[in-house]
């Protein structure tokens, strides 16, 4: 079989599997997505993991393919039925973390540690630090592993821990008992273990174990010890090496020791498959040219499409109209700053990791008398600054080798005090070598992944809701829309540095789905318009019990329309959750979260109020509709592999998830797909689902070249973005058409078109080269799709 890495995808489908659709259920869908036109399908994680689990990152098993999923079986099949199709497969991968705890022994090499403590053969597994907690009363000097999972403080609930044989049961949790302590009256036997039981909020402060971010129940898995690389990966590897996997789809590499080193592994086992990675950029930040991958997952691409379709003016407006209403004059970046900032505090949901690094501060010290005697609450102040005003999500550098310009940039700035400068250059590795100090490097770049993602996107994302389609991965409210220039720059970087890397504009963790945020991006165009609907919306349902909720609230409504009340219930107490101002997951005020649950009840049962709202949205869809096909063309003809979600090849108004990870009827999706090829402008719906497979195919058949812009001239020539695949294909899609409405139309505006005889592949029209109107152009849609010679 000719390797994956010869022939990129050259488009892919994204498929969330869980127990209501399993890869049986894909295996059903594979004709029609051949006949949509992609090339792979893309996978969400396939080893098994907890029961029920509707995303599968909660891995338990390493060792075999998901039997709530069908098992290996009906991996093989969806892969053979596939084949037949000439499609193939790529696998989302998850090196980084695993789940804890979980149903009896169905995570065996943590349960085998939760054993035999750190004599286990898989303690290298696990990141725990076990100097951080006393050890079992018989083995002093030794520690073990804190696991908050309880609902009080152990000594209100022990009498809900049972004895079962040689497992210790609370609730649903299991854990096994060390050799030789089941007979032991129960204090005595807590005390032996490898593991202390502890009171669930001791986490932010106690824990002594890396997680994901700050979920407790996922434990990190030191995937840079090669025996440890090698049982997390035996089973996708052997499934590569088969022909029953393509490709992956690397999940969290910031989580990673050393991400760079990881690829290169898998790379090396897989012969250079075709691998991208879930990697963040923030602002102009581009992937190390030095990782041996096609790139990202795309949402650095999703942030310029959104970006060139959203009127930078208007939103700044928006952004003027939110604080004066909220009484707030925060910006998107001081928001994102406090977010950050609160992790690292004592009382903070990431304290335990910044403990962590000042303990290993403190054994460097010891071993070092050049880094010693530093006063602890300067070292904590310097570090918690450090990692609060870190710009991206991590520094890449690896200890022993000279850390990268980008890296050195990014740690230049700050206080320069002694203890600063200290931490500067130890999180740099210019401090020399000892196991301390490269663990220190390492894992500072681990934790500001973790303060970037925790702090920004799951909250500051929540608190600023000026317009919040800008609130997504990887975005930056605080610079809102780009021009056409710069969105051709980005093109033409892409497809020099890399070239196929994925496209998206939806995923499984984007906090709105496109044509969410297609609708709520033409509210930038209409700032004043908006503002005044909001105060009017306000003013009917009554005051709300957070004017920043309720702009979140009505933008909800507007994106999600028509959305049903428990939909909409769960969408804004999550935001106000992660938001952590009123309520919060860990601190819920059930006062304010009870007033906030009515008043989203109560608008949708406003009867005066729900018809504005649809009339409203009615008056935005226009606009919205170009939107979405000018976003979904871009997304399909830019330099790179688009990844398209599940049901987006249809409007798709989804929120975040768990709303946006539903299973998707495929089946009714084929018959729309028939009809959409006789019956092309009936409505949306078939219109984006026509633009989509031509599209597709398209790329199928005819490989895009290079990419080259092509200005229009006129009077509205701004609000054409257009551009070369090689020479024979054009893509052309409005933008702020809000705007261009109001300046009449397209009126004088013409596109050159080269020579020869051109065809719109959407309505099927012929033109001939010189200047063409663009209102000729684009009188049936907002966008075209022209080709040469077919």
């Amino acid at each position: 079989m000719t390797s994956a890495a010869a022939h990129p995808p050259t488009a892919s489908y994204r498929l969330q599997l869980q127990p209501g659709f399993t890869l049986r259920d894909a295996a059903r869908a594979v004709p029609y997505l051949a006949a949509l036109g992609v090339s792979h399908l893309h996978l969400s994680p396939l080893l098994e993991a907890v029961p029920g689990s509707t995303h599968g990152y909660d891995t338990v098993d390493h060792s075999r393919i998901s039997e709530q999923l069908g098992g290996e079986a009906a991996l093989r099949a969806l892969a053979d039925e596939a084949h037949r199709h000439e499609l193939r497969l790529i696998a989302d991968v998850v090196p980084n973390h695993m789940a804890l705890p979980v149903p009896e022994q169905l995570n065996q090499p943590l349960w085998q540690v939760l054993r035999d403590g750190p004599d286990s053969r898989f303690a290298t597994w696990f990141d725990i630090d076990w100097t951080a907690q006393p050890g079992p009363s018989d083995a002093p000097g030794r520690g073990r592993l804190l696991l908050p999972l309880l609902g009080d403080r152990i000594g209100a609930v022990r009498d809900q821990l049972v004895v079962d044989g040689e497992v210790l049961r609370y609730h649903d949790h299991a854990f096994p008992l060390r050799p030789g302590t089941a007979h032991l009256p129960l204090p005595d036997l807590l005390d032996r273990q490898w593991y202390r039981l502890a009171w669930w909020r001791l986490a932010s402060s106690e824990l002594n174990y890396r997680r994901f971010f700050a979920i407790n129940d996922l434990i990190a898995v030191r995937v840079e010890v090669p025996e440890v690389f090698r049982a997390t990966h035996e089973v996708l590897l052997r499934l590569h090496g088969e022909g029953v996997l393509d490709g992956f789809r690397v999940d969290h590499p910031d989580g990673l020791a050393d991400p760079r080193g990881y690829l290169r592994r898998l790379a090396e086992a897989t012969g250079g498959a075709y691998t991208v990675v879930e990697k963040i950029l923030i602002g102009d930040e581009r992937l190390p040219a030095d990782w041996p991958c096609a790139g990202t997952t795309g949402y650095d691409a999703l942030r310029r499409i959104d970006g060139v379709l959203t009127d930078h003016a208007g939103a700044e407006r928006l952004v003027a109209a939110y604080q004066r209403d909220v009484a707030d004059r925060t910006t998107a970046a001081g928001a994102a700053l406090r977010g950050r900032a609160e992790l690292t505090v004592p009382e903070g949901e990431l304290a335990a990791e910044v403990d962590r690094l000042l303990r290993l501060v403190r054994r460097i010290g010891a071993a070092d008398s050049s880094l010693a005697d530093h006063p602890q609450p300067a070292l904590r102040d310097a570090l918690c600054a450090l990692l609060t005003e870190h710009p991206v999500y991590r520094p890449y550098v690896v200890p022993g080798e000279e850390p990268p310009p980008e890296a050195v940039a990014h740690l230049a700035g700050g206080a320069e005090g002694t203890a600063d400068r200290l931490l500067r250059d130890l999180a740099l590795g210019r401090r020399g070598r000892s196991p301390e100090k490269d663990e220190f490097c390492r894992r500072f770049a681990q934790t500001t992944s973790a303060v970037a993602a925790k702090g920004v996107e799951d909250t500051a994302f929540y608190r600023w809701n000026a317009l919040v389609s800008l609130n997504e991965v990887g975005g930056d409210p605080g610079r809102p829309g780009i021009g056409p220039a710069a969105f051709h720059r980005w093109c033409a970087d892409r497809e020099r540095d890399r070239p196929t890397g994925m496209t998206v504009l939806s995923t499984h963790d984007t906090k709105r789905s496109a044509d969410a945020r297609a609708r709520l991006a033409v509210l930038a165009e209409l700032p004043d318009a908006w503002a005044a609907e909001c105060a009017a919306w306000t003013a009917a349902a009554g005051p709300c019990p957070d004017r920043s909720t309720a702009w979140l609230l009505w933008q909800t409504l507007v994106a999600a329309w028509p959305i049903g009340e428990e939909r909409l219930v769960q969408v804004v107490l999550k935001s106000a959750r992660e938001a952590k101002l009123r309520t919060s997951w860990t601190a819920p005020d059930e006062t304010f979260e009870r007033v906030l649950t009515a008043y989203a009840r109560g608008a949708l049962a406003n009867a005066g109020l729900c018809p504005r709202i649809a009339g409203f949205v009615q008056l935005l869809a226009p606009y919205a509709r170009c939107n979405t096909l000018a976003s979904a063309l871009l997304h399909l003809t830019v330099p790179g592999v688009p990844d398209l979600y599940q049901g987006s090849e249809e409007p798709l108004h989804t929120l975040v998830d768990p709303d946006n990870r539903a299973p998707v009827d495929l089946g009714a999706l084929a018959v729309r797909l028939t009809d959409s090829a006789t019956d092309r402008g009936a409505d949306l719906a078939r219109e984006k689902l026509h633009l989509t497979t031509t599209a597709l195919h398209l790329r199928r058949d005819v490989p895009l070249g290079p990419y080259r812009p092509l200005e229009a001239t006129g009077r509205t020539a701004a609000h054409l973005l257009a551009f070369f695949r090689g020479p024979r294909v054009i893509t052309a899609v409005t933008r702020l058409p809000y705007g261009l409405q109001r300046a009449g139309g397209w009126g004088d505006t013409v596109l050159e078109l080269p020579e020869g005889r051109w065809t719109d592949e959407l309505t099927g029209r012929h033109y001939e080269a010189g200047p063409l109107p663009v209102s000729w152009l684009l009188e049936r849609h907002p966008v075209a799709l022209l080709t040469e010679g077919r």
